[in-house]
């Protein structure tokens, strides 16, 4: 009789396959660009496209700023909700889980209708507005997962017994969040900040419809006039994704390698 380990393996074989042959595939084909022989041809020519780098630099700058205000937002809410507000705690996690409902398309056009130049708040009038709105855009998306990633954070540690300590030495509710709660969640923090930086750089609704030069839109306008340089953009993103997974492990690892030594 063939044993589960088995059928365990040849799952995980089918996986694995299942994923790594189109990947293969898409960096076989972008090392083709030269005929006869594998080259990097189709990486030199997208490196050096100074519009890969205006609009991946923008893209990072955005992830920046997303991360930033992701975490001014989550992480005062959910300390607050396990703190005082216990009861809300299946409201709020159903409001942050919205955006995986709403599609991108929805949300982009409901800012667009609120925040036109006819509106009470012209954001869409500007640059700089616009930019506003398209990183409240990429904070709504990177929702779920910066909350999920604070809310399992906050549950590893003791939070009303740091917050009355910290009270008792005359600390305020800035100094309990700044000095307190939040270098104890930093690792979720961090690995809430990846999975934002990977939906950043490669989104393409919204930074296409607000009209803003970023990553995503550059990489479909490449895909649809060039043949080898798409696949290499496809394996650059794949590349930052997979990056990002990994520093979110390491940073894991790090964090019980420290408590373990405490």
């Amino acid at each position: 009789m063939i044993s589960k380990r088995f059928w365990s393996w040849l799952a995980l074989a089918f996986g694995i396959l299942y994923f790594a042959l189109p990947l293969l595939g898409t960096l076989e084909f972008s090392l083709r660009a030269r005929r006869g022989v594998y080259s990097l041809d189709a990486y030199r020519s997208v490196l050096a496209d100074p519009q890969f780098r205006e609009t991946f630099t923008y893209s990072v700058v955005m992830a920046i700023f997303t991360i930033l205000v992701g975490a001014l937002i989550v992480v005062p809410t959910a300390y607050w909700v396990r703190l005082k507000l216990p009861k809300w705690r299946p409201v709020v996690e159903f409001i942050t889980l919205l955006p995986l409902v709403i599609p991108p398309i929805v949300i982009v056009f409901g800012y667009i209708r609120l925040y036109n130049t006819s509106s009470f708040l012209p954001l869409t009038g500007s640059i700089t507005g616009t930019n506003i709105l398209l990183m409240l855009g990429y904070a709504t998306l990177s929702l779920p997962y910066m909350y999920r990633a604070v809310d399992t954070g906050l549950r590893t540690i003791d939070v009303a017994t740091l917050t009355e300590a910290a009270q008792s030495l005359g600390a305020g509710w800035g100094t309990i969040l700044a000095r307190v709660i939040l270098p104890n969640v930093l690792v979720a923090v961090l690995s809430g900040a990846f999975i934002t930086f990977a939906i950043v750089i490669g989104e393409f609704v919204l930074a296409s419809l607000l009209n803003r030069p970023a990553f995503g839109p550059y990489m479909q306008l490449t895909g649809a006039n060039k043949a080898y340089e798409p696949a290499a953009l496809a394996v650059i993103a794949f590349s930052i994704t997979w990056i990002c997974m990994g520093l979110i492990q390491l940073v894991t690892r790090f964090s019980k390698h420290t408590n373990a030594k405490r």
